[in-house]
């Protein structure tokens, strides 16, 4: 998969092939029809793998013990730690966009999104937790990731901006 996604990222989703993949992987193209009904469905479950990762970090985050606070903080690192760390995961999760994509590529983002939002209105509480609030610093991570992931900057090199961002954000939400 990790074949398929370089040259998904690199080439982008309508110029790469079925077979290209597999003359990279030096196999059939064959084998991986076996696998996968077609292109669109292999980067479904490229993606669908990606969020998988990105919320079992998340989850790890939520299961430690800490206040409420330094848990959101650690959450809102953890996920701009993710999209520079994983660009070209973040990329195929979020950035890349083609109407064959559109029907199958909702699915993952809305059920990320809602674990992450249901975190974040639990760290919160009741009184912070809008769903506009929830949006807006769901927004601004994004954002920042989005700045930040093409610059070939590694996470330890932005660390005190990443950390300044999710103390921002925290701030916002006037928790």
């Amino acid at each position: 998969m990790n074949v398929a996604r370089d040259l998904f990222v690199k080439k982008g989703f309508r110029d790469v092939s079925m077979r290209q993949i597999a003359a990279e992987l030096e196999m059939s193209h064959g084998m991986i029809y076996y696998h996968f009904n077609n292109k669109a469905g292999l980067f479904y479950a490229v993606v669908a793998k990606d969020f998988a990762l990105l919320d079992e970090i998340l989850e790890e985050i939520m299961k430690k013990e800490a206040d409420p606070g330094q848990k959101l903080k650690h959450l809102f690192i953890a996920y701009m730690k993710f999209g520079i760390d994983y660009s070209s995961h973040y990329e195929m999760m979020f950035l890349i966009k083609d109407e064959q994509l559109n029907t199958l590529m909702n699915e993952e983002p809305n059920k990320s999104y809602e674990r992450f939002a249901k975190a974040v209105a639990a760290l919160v509480g009741p009184k912070c937790a809008t769903t506009q609030s929830i949006w807006s610093a769901f927004l601004s991570l994004h954002g920042f990731v989005v700045h930040y992931y093409k610059t070939g900057q590694t996470y330890n090199e932005i660390k005190s901006l990443v950390e300044g961002h999710a103390e921002f954000i925290i701030k916002s939400l006037d928790i």
